[in-house]
């Protein structure tokens, strides 16, 4: 194993082989990197622990439907300016109106953030197929310059290169410009062996046993038709309410997972399709 994997394991990550390699590229060219994959399979945990390993700062740009600049990178603090505009009361002095679009009256979002830091940042851009194409466009110029233009004050560049994770879940096509841009990732759904060394670290007080049935029941599960599949974070609030309620053997706890199953199942079409039947299906798949 690397050493970045020691480390993003010792701070609550398991990766695969696969990830490790392209975060390490992402940090020797640095250049952004793309991770897709559906809700719920770790993609935003990544940038987590990578703040931690560089004990840096997280800065966060959470993507939704007609984001724009003044939310994303930055805008001019109008109360401020007005009231310095007022504070010139002397008539016969001349206003420096220049002087109301200097970095002074400037409020950083996210992206004008991140390259401001003196310390190398993580970016996390999560969820950018939220966002629509346009604001993809607001992005090619830091994603391959590190640097933002502002009309009235011109090109800021970097202080230092922040470390970009974007995050999509698929839910539309990206730009090709956009993907240019980045090295590219898909996080799937863990594997068993790796679903159940996450569970393992995430709740240290379950036994290999029941860890091993969780583990068998859930990727039993994700192979059903369901609407909503169960992510990692699902699986492991399933584990600890299992723990909670004092669950050694799923097997023998037939009746009390079916009232846990609210902490797996998110729509109400996956509750009707795993009925009593489906229950005892799934649970003749485990060890």
């Amino acid at each position: 194993m690397t050493e970045l994997n020691d480390k993003l394991r010792s701070n609550g990550y398991i990766p695969d082989a696969a990830l490790t390699i392209t975060l390490e590229l992402m940090q020797k060219l640095d250049r952004p990197l793309l991770i897709e994959g559906d809700a719920g399979v770790g993609k935003t945990s990544i940038a987590n622990s990578l703040a931690k390993i560089h004990n840096c700062e997280l800065i966060r740009l959470q993507c939704y439907e007609n984001l724009d600049v003044q939310s994303s990178i930055y805008e001019w603090n109008y109360s401020k300016q007005l009231l310095w505009i007022n504070s010139q009361n002397n008539p016969e002095k001349e206003r420096d109106m220049e002087h109301i679009f200097s970095q002074e009256f400037l409020l950083e979002r996210p992206l004008l953030k991140a390259i401001k830091q003196k310390k190398a940042p993580i970016l996390l851009i999560d969820e950018i197929d939220r966002a629509d194409e346009a604001f993809e466009a607001f992005l090619l110029e830091l994603l391959s310059e590190f640097q933002i233009s502002i009309p009235e004050l011109g090109t800021i560049k970097a202080e230092s290169i922040p470390q970009v994770i974007v995050t999509s879940n698929g839910t539309r096509e990206l730009s090709d410009a956009l993907r240019r841009r980045c090295l590219y990732h898909y996080l799937d759904y863990p594997d068993r062996e790796r679903e159940f060394l996450i569970i393992e670290q995430a709740v240290p007080n379950i036994n290999k046993k029941l860890n091993q049935q969780i583990v068998d029941f859930i990727q039993a599960l994700r192979e059903q038709d369901l609407r909503k599949n169960p992510g990692i974070a699902e699986t492991l609030d399933w584990s600890a309410a299992l723990i909670g309620m004092g669950v050694k053997d799923l097997v023998e706890s037939k009746e009390l997972i079916s009232k846990t199953l609210s902490c797996l199942l998110k729509t109400q079409e996956d509750c009707a399709l795993i009925n009593n039947n489906a229950l005892e299906k799934l649970l003749n798949t485990v060890g």
